[in-house]
């Protein structure tokens, strides 16, 4: 299960053996640091770097590159160790970007030595930083941990290394530098992000965050180092501005798309998947017949690579995604330079005075108009062309989509049966942008859920004024969460999601019907502090069990009968109901759940949970943030566009999800 992490998020180490795998758009200089329990580094020698590649459990690259491969090995570190840093920074010498803010946000990712995701980490939101601490692994009462920490310094390893309390700080990072600036003709660029032939395989995997994460959102350039959905990306919710989606954001995983190993000095950087480097490539998707001679090729669904064509179609969504913000960014970009040139063009004309007046000036300003609606008519013109390409696509990949990624209005719903396994993804809504509002791309999030999910009932947080009432809006926000539960429930197989509730005042009972008529949920909603106070105990306790059990390597020795399936709570007109305890207790869910099989989706708006103060921050921040009407508060993870997002509801009127919820009723009765 992969952790996509945001500012400041930790999540366990079960191993000891690790690689750090940096994925970057330019060719950047990784580093990795020793220090002790404060943070500090006693000398050069607990520093491995181009100059110096090995120190004691540190192995790092020698040579400034786009992608990078860390290997850490924690029981081999010094016993006076307590943290190490992952650094990157920019080279010094070079024609490269001359801040991180120039190019696209590096993506760390944590791995295994099979290749296994443990956690990811878009780093977003820097601008004039010349070196970043991406990732700290440190020791805490004897287990290790990871954080994702993203800090930033304009003055580069020498401020960075200063920091961290080294003495020798600048005659290292000169000595950094030095090291750097003899290989780095030998440095080795990003891949290009799409091959010719359409295949849009993710080079490395990529974020997705939400509003409150950091939001590069904030999650969806470089070759994208996480899914879509997420993301966010960067990921990656008072609401800050755009959060990125752990897709859109909300990600993707290592079985779905292929990673770089190791380049060799000068050589070609291998793409291969490290775990399919023996197996036969799978067969070709189908294609489409050939078009006609200057026409676009035509779109078939499933024509991106991957093992199955779950994966095919969830990597063919993510392609489209980056296809349309990358289009609507170039057209973007080329809008913006057209009106700065007319505009300095125009500032030339009145800064002389011979043609302020008299036919000159006026032929000036009306070539400058001219020059400035061709630039804007050719722009729109290739934009016209991408839109129409993407258009032909979704319409062949939405009726081929299965009912993980599909709307409640799709015809497979109508021949839904309980799957026997578990699908790559979830779709949680739309995401479109203005200049494509025909568009619209699925928000896919990786299953099983690495984050929890909050369905903002605040009428601040939304775009559609249309909602004065925040009652009506406050049970929109509930309908959304039960389509949401819903869905989950259809996806996996009969007995492997569990469903609670907590409805402290029963304000939910209308739009939590269905779950309860249909008797999918455990037991009925709690209501009262009481019953707050039960359902946050028993699941706070099953936390504490698999977790003791996991970390022991005692998976067998859980209580006989014990509950493995997947957990969900939703959380229903927070903080109502919620003293201190209870809130204590549902931060630690949302911080340590998802990684133990306990998940969190709260409807809440978090004006009213601001009596709380900053306490509850950290538990914002570590939600998905979603909105149950139309808002733009998603981001992806290039540049950063504010993607609408649109919640995937059932259609008025219809009873699909009575069906489904039955047949998933049924199946549990049968099965289980």
């Amino acid at each position: 299960m992969t952790a996509e992490l945001v500012r400041g998020q930790n999540h366990p180490l079960s191993q000891a053996r690790l690689e750090i795998r940096v994925s970057a758009g330019t060719p950047i200089v990784a580093a990795a640091a020793l220090s002790d329990e404060n943070g500090r580094i006693h000398g050069v020698e607990w520093v491995a770097h181009p100059g110096a590649p090995t120190q004691p459990g540190l192995e790092v690259s020698r040579q400034a590159a786009a992608d990078h491969r860390l290997a850490v090995d924690l029981d081999a570190v010094p016993e006076a160790v307590h943290r190490v840093g992952v650094l990157l920074a920019l080279p010094a010498a070079g024609a490269g970007p001359v801040r991180f803010g120039a190019v696209a946000a590096p993506f760390v990712a944590v791995t295994g030595l099979d290749g296994a995701e443990i956690a990811s980490y878009t780093i977003t939101g820097l601008e004039a930083e010349l070196a970043v601490v991406a990732l700290e692994l440190y020791r805490r009462q004897g287990a290790w941990k990871v954080r994702a920490v993203g800090q930033g310094y304009a003055g580069g390893l020498a401020e960075l290394l200063t920091d961290q309390g080294l003495p020798q700080a600048h005659q290292l990072a000169g000595g950094i530098d030095d090291a750097v600036a003899k290989g780095l003709a030998r440095s080795v660029q990003a891949p290009p992000p799409r091959t010719a032939d359409g295949d849009r395989s993710r080079q490395a995997a990529a974020p997705a965050l939400g509003p409150d994460q950091g939001g590069s959102a904030p999650q969806p350039g470089q070759a994208p180092p996480t899914s879509p959905y997420g993301g966010q990306a960067p990921g990656g919710p008072g609401q800050p501005a755009p959060q990125t989606p752990s897709y859109p954001g909300p990600a993707p995983d290592p079985d779905a798309v292929t990673q770089s190993s190791t380049p060799t000095a000068g050589g070609p950087v291998d793409y291969s998947h490290p775990r399919r480097q023996n197996a036969a490539p799978p067969p070709p998707p189908p294609t489409a017949p050939p078009a006609a001679p200057g026409q676009p090729a035509r779109p078939v669904a499933g024509d991106a690579t991957g093992w199955s064509m779950d994966e095919r179609l969830y990597n063919q969504v993510w392609g489209m995604f980056e296809d349309l913000a990358r289009s609507t960014a170039a057209y973007r970009s080329a809008v913006d330079f057209a009106e700065s040139r007319m505009d300095k063009e125009l500032e030339q004309v009145l800064s002389d005075p011979r043609s302020r007046i008299g036919g000159q000036g006026d032929a000036a300003r009306e070539a400058a108009r001219a020059r400035h609606a061709q630039l804007v008519a050719q722009a729109a013109e290739a934009l016209d062309r991408d839109l129409a390409q993407l258009t032909a696509e979704a319409e062949v990949v939405e009726p081929a989509l299965p009912p993980a990624y599909a709307r409640w209005d799709s015809p497979v719903w109508h021949d839904y049966r309980v799957p026997m396994e578990i699908p790559m993804a979830l779709r949680l809504g739309d995401l479109h942008l203005p200049e494509a509002d025909g568009i619209r791309i699925p928000m896919l999030v990786r299953l099983p859920l690495e984050r929890g999910l909050w369905i903002d009932s605040s009428r601040t947080g939304s775009s559609d004024a249309s909602f004065e009432d925040s009652h009506a809006l406050g049970r929109l926000a509930m309908e959304t969460a039960v389509a949401h539960a819903a869905r989950l429930l259809a996806v996996y197989p009969a007995g492997e999601f569990t469903v609670h509730v907590i409805d402290p005042a029963g304000s939910g009972a209308q739009p939590l019907a269905p779950l309860v008529r249909t008797g999918v949920l455990a037991a009925p909603p709690a209501l009262g502090a009481a019953g707050v106070a039960d359902v946050l105990a028993r699941l706070t306790q099953r936390v504490d069990l698999v977790q003791m059990a996991v970390r022991g390597g005692a998976a067998d020795s859980l209580p006989p009968g014990f509950d493995t399936s997947q957990q969900l709570l939703i959380v229903n007109d927070f903080p109502h109901g919620f003293d201190d305890r209870a809130v204590n207790q549902l931060r630690y869910l949302a911080d340590e759940g998802p990684a133990f099989g306990v998940h969190l989706m709260m409807v809440a708006d978090r004006e009213e949970s601001s009596g709380y103060g900053p306490l509850l921050d950290p538990l914002w921040r570590s939600l998905l943030r979603l909105a149950p009407v139309p808002d733009d508060h998603l981001a992806d993870p290039w540049v950063g566009h504010a993607w609408t997002y649109e919640p995937s509801l059932v259609p008025p009127g219809s009873q699909v999800l009575q069906q489904v919820l039955a047949q998933v009723a049924a199946a549990r009765t049968k099965y289980v």
